[in-house]
């Protein structure tokens, strides 16, 4: 089996859309995605190529609410269910995507999701399963006020024994860096620390820190980060 690493650093900087689509061919398949968020994966996915069937799950009830208004997307179904308790039969679906989601489940949760994951994919389809790594100067803004380093750190773990358990096998690890731009501070609060799933108690104090920190990053033509992301592409 190739040897899994938690936290290695790409020097490649791409959009996500761009490795998901060197290592899946999403025609003619069934697809499901756990945490959709603001399903915008979701349309670029929908939106192309042919007869893609996508099943996107959400468990922010806020979010997912805004998603069932969503009219231009006829081949996406919206549904409200955590990736721990999947509301479909075994072996319903060709592609399973997590973009940035297992680390959201509850820890106690996380093997219990890979186990559904694993329940509902086809034998020999894939999962997708894209986390954040914890390093890299977002990641320094972030960690101010939403540390996220035991969280990531057990949904690799997680990862690491639905293999030993050989509920899945790994395919291969993709590392790449991910670009962030934000206009401004305003728009870095509205997208990143008012998020509906999550609620942050943030200070005045913290507040001004957090944006002495961002404002380090600003220019002209606005803030640009790069998120170290890895991907483990499963199967079964």
């Amino acid at each position: 089996m190739i040897a899994m690493k938690p936290d290695t650093i790409s020097d490649r900087t791409c959009p996500e859309s761009e490795t998901l689509n060197e290592v899946l061919d999403f025609d003619n398949k069934n697809i499901l995605e756990l945490g959709c968020g603001k399903a915008q994966i979701t349309r670029q996915i929908a939106t192309t190529g042919f007869d893609r069937k996508i099943v996107a799950t959400e468990v922010d009830t806020i979010q997912h609410e805004k998603n069932l208004e969503i009219s231009d997307l006829p081949n996406v179904d919206f549904i409200l269910a955590g990736a721990q308790d999947l509301p479909f039969d075994d072996n319903s679906f060709d592609i399973i995507l997590m973009f940035k989601s297992l680390h959201h489940v509850p820890q106690e949760l996380m093997q219990k999701a890979l186990s559904e994951v694993s329940r509902v994919l086809k034998p020999k389809g894939k999962a997708y399963i894209s986390e954040p790594v914890f390093a890299g100067d977002f990641n320094e803004i972030l960690r101010l006020f939403h540390d996220e380093e035991i969280v990531r750190k057990a949904a690799f773990e997680a990862i690491v024994e639905s293999i030993n358990k050989k509920e899945l096998s790994l395919i291969k690890q993709i590392f790449f860096n991910t670009p962030r731009v934000f206009k401004d501070f305003e728009e870095f609060e509205q997208n990143v620390i008012n998020v509906t799933h999550t609620e942050h108690q943030i200070s005045d104090e913290l507040m001004q820190k957090i944006k002495s920190k961002f404002k380090n990053h600003q220019t002209e033509k606005g803030a640009f980060f790069t998120s170290p992301i890895r991907v483990d592409l499963l199967t079964k």
